[in-house]
């Protein structure tokens, strides 16, 4: 059993980005639990919207529609979840589509922001752009990552394990492809000045990640 630990008094946001099957999301929810923090998985936020526009047979393109659904759907974003209906492809793809529309994204950072600010004891949050964006001035920045070939292999594992058939190949590509998307965001996280801690995890065990993770957070001085 993880025992959680004592920090600060005061509240402090830990970001951590990073591209996909990186470990952020593993370390977040572990870290968050660690040190009693509440924990916030930010592209979890745009399936829910993608999953409540399926759900009113609501066409991902009209942008009107969509938009209408996320203002209506904004009070409910704090409440739990079933987190295995969002993992479906088709709510993946939707989320991609519905994440483009700028007045969606505008819901999203203001309740982002809102949930870092409003965290009783702190915060941990993951996604793509959190210490760039939502948090620029977040206490403690995390950017974990992992080689291409590691993190689509880590991929291809999972969706093995969903039933999913796929290919290595076929995964790999798909990795690259979307980090040719991402180039440009992700490296704005490695701009001098950010302060940000970088892992590899491309050889480390979930356990070593954290380890290196709480080493960093306990020398942290507010």
């Amino acid at each position: 059993m993880i025992e959680p630990v004592s920090m600060t008094s005061l509240p402090i946001i830990i970001s951590i980005d990073g591209p996909a099957a990186s470990g952020k999301g593993s370390l977040a929810k572990k870290l968050a639990e660690m040190l009693n923090y509440d924990f916030l998985d930010t592209g979890a936020l745009y399936r829910r919207v993608a999953l409540k526009v399926l759900s009113e047979n609501i066409d991902p393109a009209d942008t009107d529609a969509v938009i209408d659904a996320a203002m209506r759907f904004k009070d409910e974003l704090g409440q739990d979840y079933d987190d295995s209906a969002l993992r479906s492809d088709n709510v993946g793809s939707t989320a991609s589509v519905i994440a483009q529309i700028q007045p969606v994204r505008d819901i999203l950072v203001d309740f982002q922001r809102e949930f870092a600010q409003k965290a009783p004891n702190g915060a941990v949050l993951d996604g793509r752009d959190i210490g760039t964006v939502i948090c620029p001035d977040a206490d403690i920045k995390f950017f974990i990552t992992a080689s291409t070939e590691k993190r689509a292999e880590r991929r291809y594992k999972e969706l093995q394990s969903r039933g999913i058939s796929v290919t290595n190949a076929a995964v790999l590509a798909e990795m690259q492809e979307r980090d040719e998307r991402d180039s440009i965001r992700l490296n704005e996280h490695l701009k001098p000045g950010h302060k940000v801690n970088i892992i590899d995890t491309s050889d480390m065990t979930p356990q070593e990640v954290l380890d290196e993770a709480m080493r960093i957070v306990k020398f942290y001085k507010p």
